[in-house]
């Protein structure tokens, strides 16, 4: 016979919207029920939007029991560890271990048949053995879009990085490694590891204290590569204060050297007309994606729009009071 409970789980994420309304006056221990409440109806929409952290995932495992379970997506961040203060009978490992020991008791989850074709992975303080595991699994030779941002590449894992993207050179379109901490001197490995990648068209790597004559360097391997055809580079060390700390905070990133810097753009856009690049889009968008179409960023536009906004209120009101 089932509990009052769990009727009641179930009565409410039978009814998705109203059940996502509502998870926020949802106490946490009760999540397991409501979990175990959408399986059972296929509502996994619920289970979506459920805010959690580690704590809430091993206790969710621990008394679900979902033996014939063969597909499992749980929301952002809900491997985090619980926030300070938390009460908790495990710490940070081993909280995962028993999440681990919980998962692999689930005979029917599967490891994924389909290759990977997107992987993003920025700031998730990757280790030795992730990365290792990345560069020799079978969906690194299937990737076409990556975001490897927050990691210091080339110093920590060079080797890996190096085989990561020959593996997967032959489809990769897109690559993103924002604040990385590259340097003047890894442009050299940096170089070599993107030249394997031919069918590159977007690279990223904002937020990175390259100087100048660096960033010329790189243009000038970028320009090999055939397929490229838009790249964001960072600010150049060169036009901050001596000294600036990395990665910057938005305040510390806008207050650059506007000269120093178009001046150097300009010669990186030469480096590429010389090389008969003229069709590679290059930009450094502070704040927002930047779209080649209007030559702004969404951010930039946005503020523009709010201006023009503005300004034709402003004009409306005048026009109103002269007519009074």
């Amino acid at each position: 016979m089932q509990s009052l409970r769990f009727i009641s789980a179930e009565a409410l994420v039978s009814h998705p919207p109203r059940a996502q309304q509502s998870l926020d006056a949802v106490a946490h221990n009760l999540y397991p029920l409501l979990f175990k409440a959408s399986y059972l109806l296929e509502q996994s929409a619920v289970v979506h939007n459920v805010r959690l952290h580690a704590g809430h995932v091993q206790q969710l495992l621990a008394q679900g029991g979902f033996p014939r379970l063969v597909s499992l997506t749980l929301p952002a961040k809900a491997f985090d560890a619980p926030p300070a203060g938390t009460p908790a009978p495990y710490g940070e490992e081993l909280l995962l271990a028993s999440i681990s020991r919980a998962l692999s008791g689930m005979t029917q989850l599967t490891e994924l048949h389909t290759p990977l074709r997107v992987l993003d992975v920025g700031n998730c303080a990757l280790n030795h053995e992730d990365m290792t595991f990345l560069a020799n699994c079978i969906h690194a030779a299937h990737l076409e879009v990556l975001d490897l941002s927050g990691h210091c590449l080339v110093d920590l894992f060079p080797a890996t990085f190096h085989r990561l993207l020959g593996q997967a050179a032959p489809t990769l379109r897109a690559l993103t490694l924002e604040e990385c901490g590259l340097e003047d001197r890894h442009v050299g490995a940096l170089s070599l590891a993107l030249g394997t990648c031919r069918r590159l068209r977007e690279l990223r790597f904002l937020g990175n204290p390259l100087s100048g004559r660096a960033l010329r360097r790189l243009f000038a391997a970028l320009c090999e590569l055939p397929r490229l055809r838009c790249v964001e580079f960072p600010v150049p060390r060169d036009c901050y204060p001596e000294g600036s700390a990395y990665p910057q905070d938005e305040l510390a990133m806008s207050k650059f050297d506007q000269q120093k810097y178009d001046a150097i753009a300009a010669d990186l856009r030469a480096v590429l007309l010389r090389a008969g690049r003229d069709d590679i889009q290059v930009s450094t968008p502070l704040f927002g994606s930047f779209d080649p179409d209007i030559q702004e960023t969404s951010n930039e536009l946005g503020a523009f729009l709010l201006q023009a906004f503005k300004t034709a209120l402003e004009n409306f009101s005048r026009v109103l009071k002269q007519m009074e």
